[in-house]
């Protein structure tokens, strides 16, 4: 069965929003934990827009189920992930001027440093995992590289505009999930992904777990995190 990672990165950017110290991410990291969720995910960006680094050495101390930390492959990013140990980190594209990440790591491009990172956090027993779109020759670097997993880039589906779009979009997360799965890779997705675009991975055995932040946060606002958690659950579930 499939798992839920909550991303709780948009707590914090109501926080930040007025420069306040609440509402607490961490808190809403253990509501999340409470509710079902199979780990919790953050996002350390370099411009510090939402999680801080004190979020995350306090997620690492409280956090009971698994702690994702998603950054960019930068030597600062390294030196704090060594420093606090989650237990995954998902390497990720960024650019400051993007409003959230805008497509997966370029591994043909940036194959040999992204290979030394991944060497770094695996020899300090961080499992890794690579943030990748549903493109076939970059799994296949994910896997030369030796990550131990790939999250594709569910983006460009769940915000398609047409229907032909649309499928063709889940066609190549398809392919491109049944190949991670073939080089033995562990295939999560994110990005994106809603209570009403969940439903269309139904039979998709391949994908072990779904990192979903931006429409659990959004429904937590009007229902609680307990209720958006169990509710994404269980579409989870029905999969």
């Amino acid at each position: 069965m499939a798992e839920l990672a909550v991303n709780v990165d948009h707590v914090a950017t109501l926080r930040e929003a007025r420069g306040a110290r609440y509402p607490e991410p961490v808190a809403a990291a253990l509501a999340a934990e409470t509710a079902g969720a199979d780990a919790i995910v953050v996002h350390l960006r370099e411009d510090r827009r939402h999680i801080q680094e004190r979020d995350v050495r306090l997620l690492r101390q409280v956090v009971k189920t698994r702690l994702i930390l998603e950054m960019a492959a930068t030597s600062e990013m390294l030196g704090i992930a060594l420093d606090v140990k989650p237990d995954t980190v998902t390497l990720v594209p960024e650019k400051r001027e993007e409003l959230t990440t805008e497509g997966g790591l370029d591994l043909i491009t940036h194959q040999a440093h992204i290979r030394e990172a991944v060497s770094t956090l695996k020899n300090a027993g961080i499992q890794v995992c690579i943030f990748i779109d549903p493109d076939l020759d970059q799994i296949k670097v994910a896997h030369k590289i030796d990550a131990d997993a790939i999250e594709i880039h569910t983006g460009a589906f769940c915000d398609a505009e047409t229907e032909f779009e649309r499928q063709n979009e889940f066609s190549r997360i398809v392919d491109a999930a049944k190949i991670g799965t073939k080089l033995k890779l562990r295939v999560n997705a994110g990005h994106g992904i809603c209570y009403n675009s969940i439903n269309a991975f139904k039979g998709l055995s391949e994908i072990g777990e779904y990192s979903i932040g931006h429409s659990i946060v959004s429904k937590a606002v009007l229902t609680g995190m307990d209720t958006a958690v169990r509710d994404m659950q269980q579409l989870i579930k029905a999969l």
